[in-house]
Order: C-alpha cells, then structure tokens, then sequence
C-alpha cells in the first residue's frame, strides 16, 4: 500500500445513527432487504451459549448442501458475506497484483483487495496486466443489473484462459432470477458467495456463506477468525435453510412490485436503471447528497450513491405497496 491506507468503504444501513442523531426511527430503503421474507419461526433460547460453537460447522454445511447439491468440503461460512470478501483477498491476493474491479459496484471489493496490497485497475486500465482475480456483483450492487448464466459461464472460461481467478457474488441472486446463478459450477478458478441479510433480511445475524473448490475452501477456511459464526447465527441458519425455497416466491413478487415502481418513476419524470432485483437506481436532476438529506427531513432513508461514484443518482429498495408509496411521495415532496 506504499504509505496509503485507504479509507473505509461507505455503505446504507445508517438508521441507528440517525436515531440517536434525530431521536425518531426511520423508513429505511437504503439497505435493500427482502420485504417478503419466509417466516421463520427462531426461538433463539435454543441456541446453547455455554459452549464454543464446532468451529467445523458441519451440521450447518450440511444444510446447505442439500440446498444447493454441493458437498460440504466445498462450502464455507463467514460472519457476513463482507468477512468472506476480506479473507478470500487475503487467501488470493498478495502485493503487486492486479484485481479487476469495474465500478459502479460493491465497494468492499476494493477496499479488502487493497488491504491485501493488490493494485485495483478497471477492464480498460489494464492494458496488457492480467489480474490476480476479477471481481464480479450479479446481480450487480448498485445498478441491479444481471448478467444471464451464459455470459457468466463465458466470462469464467475467459478467466480461465488467463489464469485469472474469478469471484463471483450473488448475494442478490435468490432475489433476482435463480437460474442465473452458478453456484453448481465446480472450477478451480472460481469462488461464488451468498448471503442470508438479504435475501431473509437479518443484516443483525451477520451470515454468508460461499462455494468454491475444495482446496480453495480449506485456505479460506483456515483463513478466517476461529468460531467466526456465532450459536445465535448457527441456529438462525438451520432454519432459513429449511425454508430456502420459499425465496422464489419472494422473488416474484418483487418483480411485480418493482413494475409498479417504473410506472411511478416515470410519472414523476425520473430515469432509472432497470433492475432484476429488490432496488432501484434513480438518477436525479440535482445533487443526490441534497435529496439524501431532504429525504432524512422525510423521514425516509435512501442510499446516496455519490460512493459510488454517481453523484446524481440515488439508490431506493423495493418495498411493500404502502411503503413505496411513502417513498414516492416523499421524493416527490424533495423534487418540487
């Protein structure tokens, strides 16, 4: 890193801020959870305290491999889909390499392979460099767009031919369009990860898991913290599992809604970017740090986008009906 430390990476999700900066809650549309979550009934007295957890997390790995048809030496577990990011570049990358990063994208990408002291470099930067890994969001965060299975499948036989190592994340993808995914692909250059936050909105648990080859799998999983899942997140995950399937539903219904949603944007004049997912990418006609903190006057919290390199453009999460209008009708208040 040369003398340079980079900064932290800024993301949504700032409503117990704001509470104790405002003293009042928030309608918060800026971290993008699923607003038709499966019930999952957890009765978290049931979680054992007075034990360490088995640090092989193998009934839990096991769970998700039915799930997913992988087996189990191919599935690790993090504290949340950004401590996975964290460790795979410290497991992949080391100083002088190169990571593929094309923005706008999840910033945790970056900052964790510059942690590593890889030099992060756009497709068009690279000249004639050939990256340690490339790094891929599909669906991608922020602009929700996805990239069918085919052009992923090209893109992995592309980075092969490199002897690039190719990192794919769907985290957004059980919400998104399913038979896109590759998480059945076996390949020794490719890593896939998930998470629950998402998809069965429970940013709390702090839970992501990833698919990989088996001896990608053992470094990552010597890698990270020791019992870096806790008894209460085990627990919570057993049972999403059982009810993995039910996001297909969910699913189904953000698309409806999310159709809903175009027809009030355009009402009100906006262009956005369309989405496969439960968010929305809005461009605006002025500043978006300005209707950021309008929108906070509103009582509405949405994702400020200028991170990301887009100072015009907000990003808002597919809710409810009653919700969105909410949304709606406060942003039309902060675009008068």
């Amino acid at each position: 890193m040369a003398g340079h430390f980079p900064e932290k990476a800024v993301h949504g999700g700032k409503v117990q801020e704001l509470r104790r900066v405002f003293g009042h809650d928030f309608l918060d549309v800026s971290a993008s959870m699923n607003p038709f979550v499966p019930q999952v009934s957890a009765d978290f007295s049931c979680a054992d305290l007075s034990v360490y957890p088995d640090d092989s997390y193998a009934e839990l790995k096991e769970c998700i491999a039915r799930v997913f048809s992988r087996d189990p030496e191919e599935i690790c577990l993090g504290n949340g889909s950004a401590e996975l990011i964290r460790v795979y570049c410290h497991t992949m990358l080391r100083p002088g390499d190169v990571a593929q990063i094309d923005p706008p994208t999840f910033a945790e990408y970056g900052l964790s392979a510059q942690l590593a002291g890889a030099e992060v470099l756009r497709a068009e930067e690279l000249a004639a460099r050939v990256p340690a890994v490339r790094f891929l969001c599909n669906p991608n965060n922020p602009t929700g767009r996805l990239l069918p299975r085919g052009v992923m499948l090209a893109e992995l036989d592309r980075c092969s031919a490199a002897g690039t190592q190719l990192f794919v994340d769907e985290a957004f993808m059980d919400l998104s369009e399913p038979e896109d995914s590759i998480t059945d692909v076996r390949s020794d250059q490719l890593f896939v990860m998930r998470s629950l936050t998402k998809s069965f909105a429970v940013p709390g648990i702090r839970f992501g898991f990833g698919f990989g080859s088996p001896d990608l799998i053992r470094k990552i999983e010597t890698a990270r913290s020791p019992w870096t899942i806790n008894a209460f997140a085990e627990y919570y995950a057993k049972l999403a599992f059982a009810k993995y399937h039910e996001l297909r539903n969910s699913a189904q219904k953000i698309a409806a809604e999310r159709e809903w949603y175009y027809e009030r944007l355009r009402e009100l004049g906006l262009s956005f970017e369309p989405s496969s997912v439960n968010y929305i990418l809005i461009h605006l006609p002025r500043d978006a740090a300005v209707v950021t903190r309008a929108m906070i006057d509103q009582g509405v919290l949405v994702r400020d986008c200028t991170s990301f390199g887009l100072p015009s453009s907000i990003r808002v999460s597919v809710e409810t009906r009653d919700r969105n209008i909410r949304v709606l009708e406060a942003l039309a208040a902060c675009l008068r």
